[in-house]
């Protein structure tokens, strides 16, 4: 079996004009930013896997108490914003094989990723691995999230799946796949996504 990442997602949620989706995205980063504060970074390693465009290490770095160190990876950096903020440091890296010692990071930031891997339990291992003390995830709350879109008028031939997206998970699925790698510490439910934080099982 193959092991890969997904792409195929180009819309930026995070730079919508509409005052709904705005919303949508607000609560969506309170509720990484709690969680994100919960784990204590401030002062301590932090890495993000699947960091897109840098627009969520911007937010955490620019909103919570600032990390000695934030690196943000992902399979390709073809995409990372040119406002980037300064502090964080980037690399290419894919989920299943980050270049890593066991046990390197603080806390470990996987949102929005786990829905584009064909193998997300293999995923989650290799995040849980490098991470001594928290792992923050999130994914869309499925089937809501393809309804919204259908609602919406977005992707109807594909009954609301964004581009990208092979794995689907519910709230009951994500938590599931977690308790497999994490001891789940806390839970936040903002419409429409699911954001866990977990401590690696080891």
């Amino acid at each position: 079996m193959t092991t890969e990442n997904v792409v195929g997602n180009f819309e930026d949620k995070y730079a919508s004009n509409n005052p709904i989706a705005r919303a949508l995205v607000s609560g969506f980063l309170d509720a990484v930013n709690e969680l994100f504060v919960l784990a204590h970074p401030g002062g301590k390693q932090v890495l993000e896997v699947g960091c897109g465009e840098g627009k969520l290490a911007n937010h955490l770095v620019t909103n919570a108490p600032a990390p000695a160190r934030y690196v943000a990876t992902d399979l390709s950096l073809d995409t990372i914003s040119p406002g980037l903020d300064p502090r964080i440091e980037t690399a290419q890296a894919s989920i299943f094989d980050l270049p890593y010692a066991t046990d390197s990071f603080d806390v470990v930031v996987c949102c929005e990723v786990l829905e584009h891997v064909d193998d997300p339990s293999a995923a989650l291992a290799e995040v849980a691995r490098v991470a001594r003390g928290k792992v923050l995830l999130s994914t869309p709350w499925e089937p809501v999230w393809r309804a919204m879109n259908v609602a919406r008028g977005k992707y109807l031939r594909d009954l609301g799946n964004t581009p990208g997206h092979i794995q689907h998970f519910s709230r009951r699925d994500l938590e599931a796949l977690a308790s497999r790698h994490l001891r789940i510490a806390a839970m936040r439910k903002p419409l429409p996504w699911t954001v866990i934080l977990g401590e690696p099982r080891r």
